[in-house]
């Protein structure tokens, strides 16, 4: 909602000296959001000029000029421009002005912008300054300004007449002041409970709350006198939520309008900065009246109008154009207005054409309804036809200011377009008034935790207009007409701590109770992610949504099928099925940022799976409204939930080392997907151990299984190139998927921590031959086994494969770190224990030294 500041003025006394941002920040006290603030971002010379002569010059790209002699200032007098290098005329009360338009003839009144004048350029930050320039052979010092130029109106018709306004103000008058050019507006979010803010009205009256300013109210100002003879019938066979179509109806009659009379100019700037572009003075008036007391209005061509009005739901097959010039199809539920020639307006959202009014309209229907919100949003999103009129109704318009409405655009119609009014038309009136709300002593303070006097609380009630009564056990508030959203004692409590300032309620942070915080599963979840974080991976949350396909390609690493919860109402048809492996949400992740240029990933995420043990069921015995389960509905509801291991999976992809001056890029890997397991493994205080595995998924020569006391936990490899390839990825895609859920279970409740020693390693290598389909991990933890606690570290550094090999062997060297705690260790010391973890590999695996 915008709000021009000269009209909030009108009907609250705006605290002299107020700037649009102390208005927002009034408003912001009471709880409308501030938006944005509108001007016309004029400046400079802007003045009333009269044209003395022009002399049509034809160009030679076809184009006809006016060399047009302008007076700028009163006979003898200085013109308000300033002095430039190129002007001719500046400060002279005539100046040359080079204009292309045509429609404008001597002796008319019209806006000049001098040198020096800024005006709305292109963009905010590229506004257009008005200087002298030599153009089409004259020096041109000035411009005639058109109204899309000054910024009241889009279309681009010719130079702005002052007569087309009415106007006719002495030469050298400030422009700027005289159109209203230099008025401002707040604009302001209005949530869908407080539609009555949609409106000057509205917003007078908020602000009066948040300073206590005095509010006038503009439906007070005008006196509604009701008009008789014109036939009204609300024919609402079908009802929604039992409210009829409309409950109020109020219309009057205004003849001999003058079709040309102009609307005036501070009406004009007041519509622009409220966000609405002029049309017509009928028209005009008509928005007015609806921004300034929020009740839409509407105006019909009253010798366009076959017989009475008749409100009712729209027939089968039945069409209406609309003011747009659409051809709407309408539905059953699409609530209209008609007449004997059928329908001729969609209620509450946009009039028909066929009652248009228009240049030749002398004679006017004024119509102002309360028509039922849900019915009028359903028509402006059936239709994609949202309108200023809808977006009140949708909200609730106060019932008892149509009258009102109605009188505010006959009173304007006949002071500015010399209508008059008579006494044809109808006022209808079935709106329900408002139930009285008990709210018992004491509720306010117990709710909002405040405490308040009985006389705040009386009168911020009484402020919002309500109605009071005192009982013994409360006050019995009635809510005004305008306050459809206050329907409970709950309702009332914040509008008092609302008006009473919301800044009497204390910050104050909870405490947690002691003894609390983060359960062992949490801290072990943080130490994990924080160790992905901390080793360059970067987590991401990706829905859980996926296809049969995906689920059976990564949910099993041998079957065809797995069972999966297919969710009854999915978000996308596309993927209806609840993931069971976290490894297609990571490759669609990898797959969108490659698509943006990003080529080297390393993403993980810790997240749910859903893995049912058979075919998921549910209930059909779910109780309906507020009644409990029963025991066996929630036994039955069990038993349908699938088990939700926590996994934590990761993918990488393009480099993991980066080329730089003097080293080569390295390419992600399987390596990747291990040494991550590593870290988990480091992390959470576990031993995990990897070796040879298999999936479907998965490259066959690059799976590894990662087991945890023997049972296997995840896999960590690369994907098959072809499934890569399938997701558009590159070729070498590595994966890692681990049931988290399973190693923390494993996990310590402490972590020991090793000390450092403070005496030299020695370092040794181990060179062993074994058979091929012997895994290198188990040949590892044979040497670890047998070396002993000197032993502090030792890695597969080598797998050579070919001359010096017999056939059907490999070489594996693993670098062996040794260490004493007490002593610097001898080499004799490092060999023996050496040996010692060769002999066992020897005795396990028929290992022999590789000299």
């Amino acid at each position: 909602m915008r709000i021009p500041l000269s009209w909030l003025a009108e009907y609250v006394d705006v605290i002299p000296g107020s700037t649009p941002e102390d208005v927002h920040a009034a408003l912001v006290k009471v709880g409308l959001e501030e938006e944005d603030i509108h001007r016309f971002e004029i400046s400079g010379p802007v003045v009333v000029g009269e044209v003395l002569d022009f002399v049509e010059e034809p160009q030679t790209n076809g184009k006809t000029i006016r060399w047009c002699q302008v007076r700028v200032a009163p006979d003898g007098e200085t013109a308000a421009d300033a002095s430039t290098e190129l002007s001719t005329s500046a400060g002279e009360a005539v100046h040359g002005i080079v204009c292309g338009a045509r429609n404008f003839f001597v002796g008319d009144k019209v806006v000049v912008t001098l040198p020096g004048s800024v005006l709305p350029g292109p963009t905010a930050s590229t506004p257009f300054v008005i200087a002298a320039r030599k153009t089409y052979g004259h020096v041109s010092d000035g411009m005639i300004a058109s109204a899309r130029e000054l910024g009241l109106g889009d279309e681009h018709d010719g130079i702005l007449r002052l007569a087309q306004l009415g106007i006719d103000a002495p030469v050298g008058t400030d422009a700027i002041a005289l159109l209203g050019l230099d008025d401002a507006s707040v604009e302001v979010n209005v949530t869908p409970d407080r539609g009555y803010a949609l409106s000057i009205r509205g917003i007078a009256r908020e602000y009066a709350h948040s300073t206590g300013a005095a509010f006038r109210d503009p439906a007070a100002a005008v006196e509604p006198v009701d008009g008789e003879g014109f036939t009204v019938v609300i024919d609402d066979a079908a009802p929604i939520r039992g409210r009829v179509g409309a409950d109020v109806f109020v219309t009057r009659t205004v003849r001999g309008i003058d079709p040309k009379a102009p609307t005036p100019a501070w009406m004009i700037a007041r519509l622009v900065l409220a966000g609405i572009r002029s049309i017509s003075l009928i028209v005009d008036v008509t928005n007015y009246v609806m921004i300034e007391l929020g009740q839409p209005t509407h105006a019909y061509d009253l010798n366009k109008l076959t017989g009475g009005i008749t409100v009712r739901r729209a027939k089968p097959g039945e069409k209406l154009t609309t003011l747009d010039g659409q051809v709407r199809e309408l539905d059953a539920e699409d609530l209209l207005i008609t007449d004997e020639s059928g329908p001729i307006g969609l209620a509450g959202v946009m009039g028909g054409a066929t009652t248009e009014v228009g240049d030749t309209t002398t004679d006017v229907l004024i119509e102002a309804a309360n028509f039922d919100p849900v019915s009028i949003a359903r028509s402006a999103r059936r239709h994609k036809l949202p309108s200023e009129a809808s977006r009140r109704f949708e909200r609730s318009v106060d019932p008892h200011v149509a009258r009102a409405a109605v009188a505010r655009v006959v009173q304007l119609l006949e002071q500015l377009g010399g209508g008059r009014a008579d006494g044809l038309g109808s006022t209808l009136h079935t709106a329900a008034t408002a139930e009285p709300i008990l709210l018992p002593n004491g509720y306010v303070a117990a709710l909002v935790g405040v405490e308040f006097t009985d006389d705040e609380v009386r009168t911020s009630l009484a402020e919002i207009g309500g109605n009071l009564e005192v009982t013994d056990d409360g006050l019995l508030v009635t809510p005004p007409s305008w306050r459809p959203d206050l329907g409970d004692k709950a309702d009332l409590a914040e509008e008092v701590a609302r008006i009473v300032g919301y800044d009497r309620i204390p910050s104050v942070l909870p405490v947690a109770p002691p003894g609390r915080g983060l359960t062992r599963s949490q801290q072990l979840r943080r130490q994990a992610a924080t160790a992905l974080a901390a080793s360059g991976l970067t987590e991401v949350l990706v829905y859980p949504f996926v296809t049969a396909e995906q689920n059976d390609l990564f949910g099993s690493a041998v079957e065809e099928h797995v069972p999966g919860v297919r969710l009854a109402n999915a978000l996308d048809a596309s993927v209806p099925f609840m993931r069971t492996s976290l490894l297609p949400g990571l490759i669609e992740t990898a797959k969108r940022n490659l698509s943006r240029g990003l080529t080297d990933l390393a993403l993980f995420e810790i997240g749910l799976v859903f893995r049912p043990d058979g075919a998921v069921h549910g209930t059909a015995a779910l109780p309906a409204g507020a009644a409990l389960p029963t025991a066996e509905t929630l036994a039955e509801l069990e038993r349908g939930i699938p088990a939700q291991p926590r996994m934590v999976g990761a993918l990488f992809t393009g480099e993991s080392t980066p080329k730089q001056p003097g080293l080569a890029a390295v390419p992600a890997g399987v390596a990747d997907a291990l040494a991550t397991v590593r870290t988990l493994q480091d992390a959470l205080g576990v031993t995990l151990e990897v070796r040879q595995g298999a999936h479907k998924a998965f490259h066959p020569g690059r799976t590894a299984e990662v087991l945890l006391a023997g049972e296997r936990v995840g896999y960590a490899a690369e994907l098959l190139p072809q499934v890569a390839l399938d997701a558009d990825l590159p070729r070498v895609v590595a994966v890692l998927e681990l049931d988290l859920d399973a190693i923390m279970a494993a996990a310590g409740s402490d972590l020991e921590v090793m000390p450092i020693s403070s005496y030299p390693a020695a370092t040794q290598d181990l060179s062993l031959v074994v058979d091929v389909s012997v895994p290198a991990a188990d040949v590892l933890a044979s040497v670890v086994d047998g070396a002993g606690e000197l032993l502090e570290n030792a890695r597969v550094v080598d797998d050579y494969r070919g001359p010096g090999v017999p056939d059907g062997s490999k070489s594996l060297t693993f670098a062996l770190r040794f260490r004493a705690s007490d002593r610097t260790l001898t080499a004799a010391e490092a060999s023996e224990a050496k040996l010692a973890g060769a002999a066992v590999a020897a005795e396990r695996f028929s290992a022999t030294v590789r000299e």
